[in-house]
């Protein structure tokens, strides 16, 4: 996969992420980027969600999506 695939990729998942999860910010997606960790933490402080709760609707997302991230 080369540098463009990899962008374009991101970016329709940036837009499937902000379809589940509306309250997330172009911002955030930016400062996320590709960073698991880093998108759990942002799901936690835009829904006041636990980590354990974060961690569990970004992989019921994950599996419902067929995609790892």
């Amino acid at each position: 996969m080369n540098k463009d695939e990899a962008g374009g990729n991101w970016k329709q998942l940036k837009g499937k992420f902000k379809e589940k999860w509306g309250k997330l910010t172009d911002d955030d997606m930016t400062v996320v980027e590709g960073k698991r960790d880093q998108l759990v933490g942002k799901i936690q402080e835009r829904y006041g969600y636990g980590k354990d709760q974060a961690e569990k609707e970004l992989s019921d997302w994950e599996t419902h999506n067929n995609h790892r991230f």
